[in-house]
């Protein structure tokens, strides 16, 4: 197993990996719409804080030598149905026509300011 760190995520801000390799895949952690430089929430909105979160994802799996494209799975928890419209837009919009399976959970609550949380199972190359 293979713990996989990269600055440009935000830090755990707790006892945990951003994401671990194994056997080929890569798990990546519950992300939140955090500048992985400030720490700070991004976006007053689903759409912009899912995007900001699924970037987040995004740098873990490059990290990991893998990438948006290579995602099989995907957990988002969601504050609120009345989001699951902006969740899926910026979803589409960075997913393109790649289709992994998901699942959307929601939630009564995540970090305050917080409207999206995702973690995801991508292939990679390691």
């Amino acid at each position: 197993m293979q713990p996989v760190q990269t600055i440009d995520a935000p830090k755990p801000a707790g006892h945990y990996s951003q994401g671990v390799i194994h056997g080929g895949l890569v798990y990546v952690s519950g992300q939140l719409p955090l500048n992985p430089a400030t720490g700070e929430i991004v976006g007053d909105n689903a759409d912009a804080q899912t995007e900001r979160t699924l970037r987040n994802v995004e740098a873990i799996l490059v990290a990991a030598g893998s990438g948006l494209d290579k995602v099989i799975a995907v957990t988002i928890y969601v504050t609120g149905r009345r989001y699951w419209e902006d969740v899926n837009r910026a979803f589409t919009r960075l997913m393109g026509d790649h289709r992994p399976a998901r699942a959307v959970i929601p939630v009564s609550e995540l970090k305050p300011g917080c409207l999206v949380e995702i973690q995801a199972v991508a292939t990679t190359t390691r």
